[in-house]
């Protein structure tokens, strides 16, 4: 049995019941957020199988916390080279 296509959403922001996600093409797509799983908050990463049509079958959705420290030590790593090379030192998180 081939392997289904699997894709990455990031959670930028919960409004209300309302889970707003971000695709690594940078597509923006709105969850209720009843349909995704327990313990979503913002910033958690979803690995999200695609079904039927070549479209995401939420139901398969599962964050996936390893794709997560993954993503935040490449930015730390990518904030730290920004800290090296500018000469004013005023970056600051």
């Amino acid at each position: 049995m081939p392997s289904r296509k699997q894709a990455f959403y990031a959670v930028d922001r919960i409004e209300g019941n309302i889970a707003v996600l971000v695709s690594d093409s940078g597509a923006t797509v709105q969850m209720p957020s009843v349909e995704l799983p327990t313990g979503l908050r913002e910033g958690a990463v979803l690995r999200v199988r695609f079904g039927a049509q070549n479209l995401p079958d939420w139901s398969s959705a599962v964050i996936d916390r390893q794709e997560e420290e993954r993503r935040l030590g490449e930015a730390k790593q990518m904030l730290d080279e920004m800290k090296r090379s500018d000469p004013g030192g005023d970056i600051k998180l």
